[in-house]
């Protein structure tokens, strides 16, 4: 976590069972059903998305092998390939289960997507009442040759390393790479500042992973409100529109990605508007050297010292500097799923 130029380290670890500077955390009792699932861990209860949605649209077979891993309660995604052997990937886990020895038909992959119904421009597809997603690979002539099937979650208590930050009303960004968790953190934030901080909260929704696929959003984000984006490349002009319509005092958004949105980000935070955002990298490093998104901290430029500050900071004449003040005053870098 770096807050401003302080940095403090917050972790949790399942594998030490310890938060840093906390108390030792109880093993977690798990559930056996398949349905759904209740997880209690420290006086914490984690309840995540039964399968039951999510398998349906598999094959019959395939189906009945997933319910028998030992380890299905930590599905990660299920991968269908045109040709190849579907696979199971679990949390944690290097290398993929292969769930049936025969390969995947073009009747699978057709009857499953029957099943999901259409793909949004970014090829992307959820499961209504659930916060599962399906991804497509097309081919150039846009023929789907495969299917990633990935588990949503929702997790209470995941942001009690940060709860104290979601008080200080300062905008946070999320920092990691792609499957740490991000969107699931921003499900509980969502239902927090909502349900028990009582702020005016808007999600940006654009590919309805936060809230679910449907017309009602997924209780996992509480009485926060959630607006739909019709196409992917107008998820900035939506954050615009949320906050000129709705007023909100908090705007959540997922994958900030390109400049307009980080430009979005600017102008809602200069309006005085709580941010709450996600990005790619692994660590703030990443995020500046990337010309896209640096403006989201500042940004950076070069500027020339004279003799004197140069001899008095012990550097060369020519320097990097923040351009201006960041749009997200806190940033939190997730290393691992509970490595913040």
């Amino acid at each position: 976590l770096h807050l401003n130029t302080a940095a403090r380290a917050l972790s949790y670890s399942n594998t030490q069972g310890k938060r840093a500077g906390g108390a030792p955390a109880r093993a977690p009792a798990r559930s056996d059903q398949s349905n759904s699932q209740v997880i209690q861990c420290g006086g914490r209860i984690r309840v995540e998305d039964g399968l039951s949605a999510l398998v349906q649209i598999l094959p019959k077979d395939v189906c009945e092998n997933l319910l028998k891993q030992p380890k299905r309660d930590e599905l990660l995604e299920v991968v269908l390939d045109l040709g190849r052997c579907p696979e199971a990937r679990f949390l944690g886990e290097d290398s993929g289960v292969i769930l049936r020895t025969e390969e995947i038909t073009r009747r699978d992959l057709d009857a499953a997507q029957a099943s999901i119904g259409e793909f949004g421009g970014d090829n992307r597809a959820g499961i209504e009442g659930t916060l599962h997603r399906i991804s497509a690979i097309r081919t150039r002539k846009g023929v789907i040759v495969g299917l990633t099937c990935r588990v949503g979650r929702a997790v209470n208590g995941h942001v009690d390393m940060v709860r104290d930050l979601l008080f200080y009303g300062e905008s946070i960004l999320f920092l990691g790479r792609p499957g740490v968790g991000k969107t699931t953190v921003m499900r509980e934030i969502a239902r927090v500042l909502a349900d028990e901080l009582h702020k005016r909260v808007v999600i940006v929704d654009t590919s309805n992973e936060i809230g679910g696929d449907g017309d009602i959003p997924h209780p996992a984000i509480g009485s926060a409100r959630r607006m739909q984006v019709p196409e992917p490349c107008l998820q900035h002009k939506v954050m615009i529109e949320a906050v000129e319509n709705h007023m909100p005092e908090v705007v959540i958004v997922d994958e900030i990605g390109t400049e307009a949105e980080a430009l979005a980000c600017r102008t809602i935070a200069e309006r005085g508007v709580m941010l709450v955002g996600t990005a790619h990298g692994e660590r703030l490093a990443n995020l500046i050297k990337n010309s896209t998104l640096c403006d989201l901290v500042g940004g950076v430029q070069s500027v020339t010292l004279g003799d004197d500050e140069a001899r008095a900071r012990g550097t060369q004449k020519s320097v990097l500097e923040r351009k201006a003040p960041p749009t997200f005053p806190l940033l939190i870098e997730m290393r691992e799923q509970h490595y913040w």
